[in-house]
């Protein structure tokens, strides 16, 4: 029996309803259907087998959805990569340890090409042959290093699509290569619904689409939402049809929820949480206004040790390619967010290794960012912590400005600014004006001194 026989079976059920949205143009699931049909001869002249590392290299398009599918049916172990990531190729490749790849163009045609392994099977992928699963490989943003090679058992991420859900119109904004962005593909799906695929992610594209094919929800970062805020996409375009906004991959700013809030009342707002080694879990917002959120989901533990998010997941990774294992003896994934409990509820404040400690005072990025966001002319901030030889560490501010400002007069204004909003300590130290925005092609900010391009 196939691996995607549930699929399968709903593709054939909605037959005539549309599945994924690409340059303007709907495809049916009877169009994915012969698809698929059409990547299992493909696949086959192409002597890809069982067990083999395949590359996709792709965004969301109708062929790239219906090659991944038809990779795992026939048991391959998948690598998502877009474009976007073309300067670690060499490196993602190289960890990879691939077999072949799919490379498609933005005409949605693939061309392939056989890959030479230099090194024996890594036994990570062995423990997927072992057992004829198919597998899928993520790559963490290497944000703080290399980026580490993420090994899924595809068979136990498509067990928590077979619960029937909502069939809905989605955006996929979250990339192709993101665990987020093949829970949205799956998630739709699975249900039925239609994957709209945009051609960028600007806050103007994005919205057009929204209005043009009546999506119901949109998944994205903060980053983004902070963005089209100052956009004014929102006044632009109706949106009547925007039913849900879920938000995460990193910390909300309070301030920018507040204001989105404002701004789409009739617009549902929901904290989702998921990493790239354990999966999406199922969340719940306390309210659309509200950073508290519910976590769990089928599969899914929770526990809070040291003050930090563990997870335990039937859904998690089967191992990294290139790092040690994260999981404690009896199963449990250490985050490494720090948490604060309220009865089943949690409010994130980020990831302990971003925390900075001023003179033994500690303070996160997220709440310091969250203030200086409220600043005139301010589009982005990143904030991160710097090695100082009294205080141990001084807080260290980033901005990306709307004005032409010099450093010394935007200096002036955020310490006017933020004197009398926060504590001595959290007043940032040295400030730097960037020349160029300060989120990654995911739409997720970028912290820390190796990342700034000013």
């Amino acid at each position: 029996m196939s691996a995607l026989t549930f699929l399968l079976d709903r593709f054939a059920a909605a037959a005539a309803a549309p599945a994924i949205v690409w340059n303007d143009r709907e495809y049916d699931y009877a169009w994915l259907i012969e698809a698929l049909d059409g990547w299992r001869g493909r696949l086959a002249a192409a002597d890809v087998k069982a067990g083999d590392v395949v590359v996709l290299t792709a965004d969301f398009s109708p062929h790239s959805t219906a090659a991944l599918l038809a990779l795992w049916e026939r048991g391959c172990i998948v690598v998502p990569m877009t474009r976007a990531a073309a300067g670690q190729r060499a490196e993602l490749l190289a960890t990879a340890e691939a077999d072949a790849e799919f490379t498609f163009t933005n005409d949605d045609i693939a061309a392939f090409t056989k890959l030479e392994r230099v090194a024996p099977p890594h036994p990570t992928y062995q423990k997927l042959r072992d057992v004829g699963s198919p597998g899928l490989v993520l790559f963490s943003s290497g944000s703080s290093g290399k980026a580490k090679g993420i090994v899924h058992d595809a068979l136990r991420l498509l067990e928590k699509y077979k619960k029937p859900r909502h069939a809905r119109r989605t955006i996929a904004f979250l990339s192709f290569d993101h665990i987020g962005g093949i829970n949205t593909l799956l998630h739709v799906l699975s249900n039925g619904g239609t994957v709209i695929s945009v051609p960028n992610r600007q806050p103007a594209t994005v919205c057009c689409a929204i209005d043009r094919h009546g999506v119901r929800v949109l998944p994205t970062s903060p980053t983004f939402l902070n963005l089209l805020l100052l956009s004014g996409a929102l006044d632009a375009f109706a949106l009547s049809s925007l039913e849900t906004i879920t938000y995460g991959t990193e910390v909300m700013p309070e301030g920018t929820l507040a204001r989105l809030h404002a701004k789409l009342p009739h617009v549902t707002l929901q904290q989702t949480y998921g990493l790239s080694e354990v999966g999406i879990l199922r969340s719940k917002s306390e309210s659309s206004d509200s950073l508290w959120v519910r976590l769990g989901g089928e599969g899914i533990e929770t526990r809070v040790r040291n003050g930090m998010l563990e997870i335990r997941s039937s859904s998690a990774m089967v191992g990294y390619l290139n790092a040690p294992s994260p999981f404690t003896d009896d199963g449990w994934f250490m985050t490494g967010d720090v948490v604060d409990e309220r009865g089943a509820f949690f409010r994130i404040h980020g990831r302990h290794s971003e925390q900075i400690n001023v003179g033994g005072e500690k303070v996160f990025p997220a709440e310091i960012e969250d203030v200086l966001l409220q600043m005139d002319g301010v589009i982005d901030v990143a904030v991160h912590g710097e090695p100082h030889a009294i205080l141990g560490q001084i807080v260290v501010a980033t901005a990306y400005l709307s004005v032409e400002e010099t450093l010394p007069e935007f200096r002036k204004r955020l310490v006017q600014f933020c004197r009398p909003r926060m504590q001595p300590f959290k007043v940032p130290q040295k400030v730097i004006v960037s020349k160029v925005p300060l989120n990654g092609e995911r739409f997720k900010k970028r912290r820390g001194p190796a990342e700034v391009l000013a």
